[in-house]
Order: C-alpha cells, then sequence, then structure tokens
C-alpha cells in the first residue's frame, strides 16, 4: 500500500524514514515541511507504532493497541507547536487525572484540579502542594528540559535545581520519609512506576516529578476516538507536505532503501544493528548491543459491559488507575520484576477510556486496556493476574467482562521489533542510559555511517508519545546534511 503526493513523480526521494511511529511520523513531518521529498517505510500494514486503534471484537468499539493516555503528547514542544487541535484532534481529560486504591481506606485521587488533590489528601495536602505547585507554576520549563536532547545546557538554573531537589526527595531511600500518610505515598509511587524498573531511583523519582505535576496542568489525556487520531493528523499532514508513506513494506537492510541523502530509522538498537550489520564501526556496533532492555508489559484488552465497577466512587471519574498496593508493596514489586522474578501482586495499569471518552461506548459494551508489570521476555499469559488485580478493586468486573484478548511479553516483540522482549520504553529507564540512549555520543541521533540517525525511543528524551526522539533527530539530520537550521520550538 501506497499512500501520498509524490508517487511517480521520478524524483528519487532527499530523506528516508523507517517506521512510522509516533517518533518516524513526526521526523517525517519535520523534514517534509522543511521542504524536502520524503518517503516512510513501514513493516505493517497500517501506521502509528504504538498510536494503533483496532476493533478488536465489536466493529463499533476501538481498543488502543498500545498507548492509551497521552500526558507527555499534551506538554511535547513538538505537537503543541504541530497543533493537534488544528489538525482535528481533541485531547480529553477526566476530572481524576489518575487513581490509586489501597488495601483498606479511601482511595488516592490526582485530581486535574490541584486543590481538590491537596483537599482530598489530609495531612499530607501541604506537602503534595510544596511538591507540585512550584512545578506546576514552571511547567514549561519543566517540559523542556525534560524533552530536550538532553545535552543542551538550559536556559537557566532554577529548573534544574527545582527538580534536583525534589527527584533527591522521591528518587532515593529519603522518598520512603516524605508522607506521613499511605494515601499521598502511593499516590506518588505509583506514577514512580511508569519508569519500569526498580524503586526508589533517580530515573524512577524523574518520572514521578515530571508525570505527576503534569495531572495538574496539561493533564493526562485521551485523544477522542482513540490514539490512531494522533497518527492519522501526523501522517496527513506529512502527505500534505508531498511525502510519500508505504505501508505493509517491511525494511531488512539498508540497501533496500532507495538512495536518499539521510535515513532516519525509528528502530532500536538490536533493530538497527540487524539493518546495518558489519557496516557499523566495532566500538559503536558493542555499545547498542550492551544496551540494556527494561521488564516487559504482559497487556489485556476487554470487550465489558458497563463501566469498571470500582468499589471507591472516587476511581470512576479517573482516567488512570494504578493498582500495587501501597508505596511499600510497590517499591518491592517492581524491584523484584526489574530484578526478572515475577511479584506476586504486580504494577498493574488500567484505563476505562469510555470514562473520559464517552463516545467510545456503544450500547454498553466499552473497551477496558490494562498491563502489568513482568520480567523482561515473560511468556506466560497474565490475563488471570490482572483480571484478579482488578476485580480485588472492582468486585463484579469479571462479571462484565464480554471478551478478552492478552499479549504476553513475550509476544510484544513480534508485534513491534522496537519492544524488546516486551519492553515497551524501548530501552530500560536508568539514571545513566537516561542521558546516554543508546551510546555514548554527543549528538545521540547521529550514527557513525554517513547520513544514518537514529529516531526512536531509544534516543533522547525517551519513551512516550511527544514526537521529540523523532523532531530533534531530524533537525539533526536537517542541518549537517542539508545545511537547514529550523527555529526552536517554543
Amino acid at each position: 500500500m501506497r499512500t501520498g503526493g509524490r508517487t511517480g513523480s521520478g524524483g528519487a526521494p532527499d530523506a528516508v524514514v523507517i517506521g512510522t511511529g509516533p517518533n518516524g511520523l513526526a521526523a517525517g513531518v519535520t523534514l517534509a515541511r522543511a521542504g524536502l521529498r520524503v518517503e516512510l517505510y513501514e513493516a505493517a500494514g497500517t501506521i502509528g507504532g504504538g498510536l494503533r486503534s483496532l476493533p478488536l471484537f465489536d466493529s463499533q468499539v476501538l481498543h488502543d493497541i498500545c498507548a492509551a493516555v497521552h500526558p507527555m503528547g499534551a506538554a511535547s514542544p513538538f505537537l503543541r507547536a504541530f497543533d493537534l487541535a488544528a489538525h482535528g484532534v481533541e485531547l480529553l481529560r477526566a476530572p481524576v487525572a489518575y487513581g490509586h486504591p489501597l488495601p483498606t481506606g479511601p482511595a488516592a485521587l490526582a485530581w486535574h484540579d490541584l486543590d481538590a488533590t491537596v483537599a482530598g489528601l489530609g495531612a499530607d495536602g501541604p506537602a503534595w502542594r510544596r511538591l507540585m505547585a512550584p512545578l506546576v507554576e514552571h511547567s514549561t520549563e519543566v517540559v523542556r528540559l525534560f524533552l530536550s536532547d538532553l545535552r543542551t545546557p538550559p536556559t537557566d538554573l532554577a529548573t534544574p535545581l527545582l527538580l534536583a531537589e525534589r527527584i533527591l526527595r522521591h528518587g532515593t531511600v529519603l522518598a520512603r520519609h516524605q508522607f506521613r500518610t499511605e494515601q499521598a505515598a502511593a499516590l506518588l509511587a505509583g506514577v514512580a512506576a511508569h519508569g519500569v524498573g526498580r524503586l526508589p531511583s533517580p530515573a524512577a523519582g524523574a518520572i514521578a516529578v515530571l508525570l505527576g505535576h503534569l495531572a495538574h496542568s496539561s493533564g493526562w489525556p485521551l485523544a477522542r476516538g482513540g490514539s490512531q487520531a494522533i497518527a492519522r493528523a501526523l501522517a496527513d499532514d506529512i502527505t500534505a507536505h508531498g511525502g510519500v508513506i508505504h505501508t505493509g513494506t517491511p525494511v531488512t537492510d539498508l540497501r533496500e532503501l532507495p538512495r536518499a541523502k539521510a535515513v532516519l530509522a525509528d528502530v532500536a538498537p538490536k533493530g538497527l544493528l540487524a539493518l546495518a550489520g558489519p557496516r557499523l564501526p566495532a566500538g559503536y556496533a558493542r555499545q547498542l548491543a550492551r544496551y540494556r532492555y527494561g521488564p516487559a508489559a504482559a497487556k489485556v484488552d476487554y470487550l465489558v459491559d458497563g463501566a469498571v465497577p470500582w468499589a471507591d466512587a472516587g476511581l470512576r471519574q479517573a482516567g488512570t488507575v494504578h493498582l500495587g498496593g501501597t508505596r511499600a508493596q510497590l517499591y518491592a514489586g517492581e524491584t523484584l520484576t526489574a530484578r526478572g522474578q515475577l511479584s506476586p501482586s504486580p504494577f498493574v495499569l488500567v484505563v476505562d477510556p469510555a470514562v473520559t471518552d464517552p463516545g467510545r461506548a456503544h450500547g454498553g459494551r466499552r473497551p477496558v486496556w490494562a498491563y502489568a508489570h513482568v520480567p523482561h521476555g515473560d511468556p506466560v499469559d497474565r490475563h488471570e493476574l490482572v483480571t484478579s488485580a482488578i476485580e480485588r478493586h472492582a468486585p463484579g468486573f469479571r462479571d462484565t467482562v464480554l471478551a478478552h484478548r492478552t499479549v504476553t511479553g513475550a509476544q510484544w516483540e513480534a508485534y513491534n521489533p522496537n519492544y524488546v522482549g516486551g519492553d515497551i520504553g524501548a530501552g530500560a529507564i536508568s539514571l545513566r542510559q537516561s542521558l546516554f540512549r543508546p551510546a555514548v555520543r554527543w549528538n545521540p541521533y547521529r550514527t557513525p555511517l554517513p547520513g544514518l540517525y537514529l529516531c526512536s525511543a531509544a534516543t533522547p528524551p525517551g519513551p512516550a508519545v511527544h514526537g521529540m526522539s523523532g523532531h530533534l533527530a531530524a533537525r539533526a539530520a536537517l542541518r549537517r546534511e542539508f545545511g537547514i537550521r529550523l527555529a526552536d520550538l517554543p
């Protein structure tokens, strides 16, 4: 299948992009808007990578196959400049960004409204405000720093200092002493668990302060109609600027591509080794081979009849729900998983999209999206584990399930080769590897091969749907290969 405006024009492309996940599409948008002839190649029959939505069980009910909630999409400088709304994409926010039920007592709720969150956290309300309010006030600067190439010095030191103090307190052993109540402690620990690694850690602390404060600023939204809406908007912009997208066209060797001045690969380091083979210098190839991948996600897609019957009424307004118990239980479970052992009570994320986007429900039928953190490469069907975790906090959920589909950790890589061993973050998130993804180089996007760039989530700023890795790699290629310098994003 081929779509686009330059098919049959006879001209060789200026640039080629391998992969149409959010970063590949962002790279394509950036290159095409700069006036280049661009072609994108996608192995699957549809574009999107982690932004695909499909009707798995019912033709009227769409399920988000990978990413469902997009806090980084709402905050991303690239997507803000692209202006999703102007391209027909509406980001919807639930009143409660995320919630966290506990074994005893009420669930902890992170309302979009910071004051409401503070009021609900009782004795820890003031501590939550001290943590989050300055971050919300400086959210633009915080996001710009986190979603940079992690090489460019910040324009001011206030933001790094603001973050360093909070990461030290919430990303080290000090984290165990920051809150007096289980509600606040678990609420932040659930966000830190998005780091998919041992807890506490500086990398997880950074994720906690970044994602945590976004709940009270740009939010944790869903795209109306499903995540595919974001991919479709980016792809439409590429073709509107003359780009060509080839789907169902796997690339197994760089020599299969048309001759172009720049090639940008939205692939994992393992994929780059397969594409470039022995042509890569030995030292760089060794660094790619040593690149570490993290734990896996075991996903379950449900078709259900009615909303998730959460026992705590507050969770019924939550866009995302974190399951995993108290802070101590989360720390123990995530650390065990990072060591390659299955936790008896793993961290589980649950999204009932129709809470935020009622249009996702049809005649009472609606999708429920859930996954558990499991060891890297885990081959076991974890449907019962995930269902039992939800049932503990939503009695009767099991009775609402009309159909389900499981994707094991091991199966993810077959769906998307970037998810090596089921690692949907395209690489373990540690402090060192976050700074030096995928290799120790000043320009993390440029490879030693002339004109070849890496633009996947294995490059800074890392995982999530923000497009910045693709955008920043494209900027690097434009500067070096074409002498084109773009204005900085706002």
